[in-house]
């Protein structure tokens, strides 16, 4: 008798459900991309309990005749894919017809759909079909998901809380609401609002949705091809950087992805803007020909792989440097209008009503000035670097570190160690980059001893002291003499500098030139710039603030922390109350 069977749909359908959903948004982000994939233009989700109790998903797709209804529970059923040649051009969110039989196996699902002509209604317990009937429905469909792993207790004792639940479930639905600004998403728990945009298509007004309108106000807009692959989309200023890699958002033909090789591109082209613990909002779409990359390598469909990740590697990098570039990103501080003073706008409004003898609503006035403010992008794009900047004309210093300086627009604070470090980083960085043979020999050579393992590790590596144009030779017993050392090295700090690039050397597991002339640059940087505590004269201040304005990013240290913070007039004269808002 043989022992291999063929197992029934049922348990094949469990069996799939533990790859398809893990949690309560693997359904929503299912039932989802169904309503995108079915040309809907308003989606509402409603959960009960985070979703754990119930969830539905509603649309205005085009729906589904009773045939259909039916027939989309059987497994690999599906409308997407129709050959093999489908496979390699997926152009829709699903394709595997896996997720709504695999669903209904571990709920108690109600289907209740309309193409326009007739509706239907299908309910199914535990992926058995109960019952089909007519239903009266628009056209459109709705899923209501009961009880979820109601039948795989295993798996429900696996579902973390209801926070976390919602959580999850809500940072799904605000990423496709990014990705898709022209469709209406409603979600809502328990009957309260979490989310509801107008489907206009304005992908700001959408992030102001999700992140606040003080993040959308400061989004810089991306618009970028080349031969292979269109970006587009939102890229945040470095100040507005969070501890949370969440807030990373990249999209491949509308299709929400996440991608480690691509969050590190974007990462790298913030280099030294941001803290290497901190992360910029980014919204970005990748727009490529369905055949240069592969959806199917995950069963969430969450990974992606790509055919020319060096020409997109390229077009993120160049896009992204470029647009920082050419901004100023001195943060502003801004004192911020409370509730207290919103409230007394509102009293002052209906006092101006109240006074009139003829009554007139007053919900029209107060709509208009309650209404979200219209976001547009603040920055000035500047075709010079120097011109980001006005000449700033120094005014004292404070606690022997903070340097404060005026032009005409207002009052600058400036961190004088930081200031000094992107200086002097840049310096190091251009001068290690142009491979010239200048070279200065020591009056008197510079004999370093090392220990046992350091000493072995800096023979076989000699060759890299010799590319920066140093002259090294052994002296003895774990020692070696350094007779010459490239020009650019600080005089008031020799001695600390070869010992530090030294060390460098030693230190490096797997040498990359790149990386390890950014870390020179970096270190040396550090080490040999102005200190908080050191009071420098007035000449000085100057002569530092107008290198700054002449660096490539005068707007961070190497490390990403803040050269700069500005008080406009407006805001100096707002803190001292000199300018009373109506």
């Amino acid at each position: 008798m043989s022992k291999i069977l063929v197992m029934d749909e049922s348990l094949a359908n469990k069996i799939a459900a533990g790859e398809v959903v893990e949690k309560t948004v693997s359904v929503v982000k299912e039932l989802v991309e169904n309503s995108i994939d079915a040309n809907a233009t308003e989606i509402k989700i409603e959960l009960i309990d985070s979703g754990v109790k119930e969830i539905s998903v509603s649309d205005n797709g085009v729906g589904m005749d009773k045939e259909d209804a039916v027939l989309c529970f059987s497994r690999h059923a599906t409308s997407k894919l129709k050959s093999e040649h489908d496979l390699f051009n997926i152009e829709h969110l699903g394709f595997r017809g896996e997720a709504l039989p695999s669903i209904a196996s571990i709920s108690k699902l109600t289907l209740t759909t309309s193409n326009g002509k007739t509706g239907t209604q299908v309910l199914i317990e535990g992926g058995e079909i109960k019952e089909t009937k007519k239903a009266s429905r628009e056209q459109g469909t709705t899923i209501v998901v009961k009880d979820l792993f109601y039948n795989t207790p295993v798996r429900l004792k696996y579902i973390k809380n209801l926070y976390t639940e919602l959580a999850n479930v809500t940072e799904y639905v605000d990423k496709m609401a990014l990705s898709y600004p022209n469709i209406k998403f409603k979600l809502s728990n328990n009957d309260k609002l979490i989310l509801n945009t107008d489907g206009s298509g304005n992908i700001l007004k959408v992030i102001s949705k999700v992140y606040g309108i003080e993040v959308a106000k400061k989004m810089i807009e991306v618009n970028a091809s080349n031969e292979d692959y269109t970006i587009t989309g939102y890229i945040s200023y470095p100040e507005e950087a969070r501890t949370t890699r969440n807030i990373i958002t990249t999209f491949v033909n509308n299709r929400l992805i996440k991608n480690q090789d691509i969050n590190r591109i974007i990462l790298d082209a913030y280099h030294t803007y941001i803290p290497v613990s901190k992360t910029p909002f980014i919204v970005l779409n990748i727009e490529v020909d369905p055949i240069l990359i592969d959806v199917n390598i995950h069963p969430t469909k969450m990974d992606i792989k790509f055919s020319k990740m060096d020409t997109l590697t390229e077009l993120l990098t160049k896009t992204i440097k470029e647009k920082l570039e050419t901004r100023n990103l001195i943060p502003e501080l801004k004192s911020k209008t409370t509730n207290t003073d919103m409230k007394s706008k509102l009293e002052e409004l209906v006092e101006k009503y109240t006074e009139v003898e003829e009554e007139k609503p007053i919900y029209e006035e107060l709509t208009l000035d309650l209404d979200e403010p219209e976001i547009h992008e603040e920055s000035v794009v500047y075709e010079h670097k120097s011109d980001r900047i006005k000449k700033m004309y120094p005014v004292g210093l404070v606690k022997g570190t903070y340097i404060i300086a005026e032009n005409e627009d207002g009052m600058y604070i400036i961190d004088q160690h930081a200031a000094a470090e992107r200086i002097n980083y840049e310096k190091y960085l251009k001068a290690m980059g142009t491979h010239d043979n200048h070279m200065m020999d020591l009056l008197i050579p510079l004999k370093i001893e090392l220990s046992n393992s350091d000493y072995i590790i800096l023979k076989e590596k000699m060759d890299k002291l010799i590319d920066l144009n140093f002259e090294v030779e052994d002296f003895g017993l774990n020692t070696i003499m350094v007779r010459s050392h490239p020009y650019w090295l600080p005089e008031y700090a020799l001695s600390e500098a070869i010992r530090k690039i030294i060390d460098i050397v030693i230190s490096e597991n797997e040498f990359d030139p790149y990386k390890f002339t950014e870390k020179v640059a970096t270190t040396l940087a550090c080490k040999m710039s102005i200190k908080a505590n050191d009071h420098i004269e007035m000449a000085a201040m100057e002569d530092l603030l107008d290198r700054l304005r002449q660096t490539d990013n005068p707007f961070t240290c190497p490390h990403g922390r803040p050269t700069i913070i500005s008080y406009s007039n407006y805001e100096l004269e707002k803190l001292f109350m000199r300018s009373m808002e109506s």
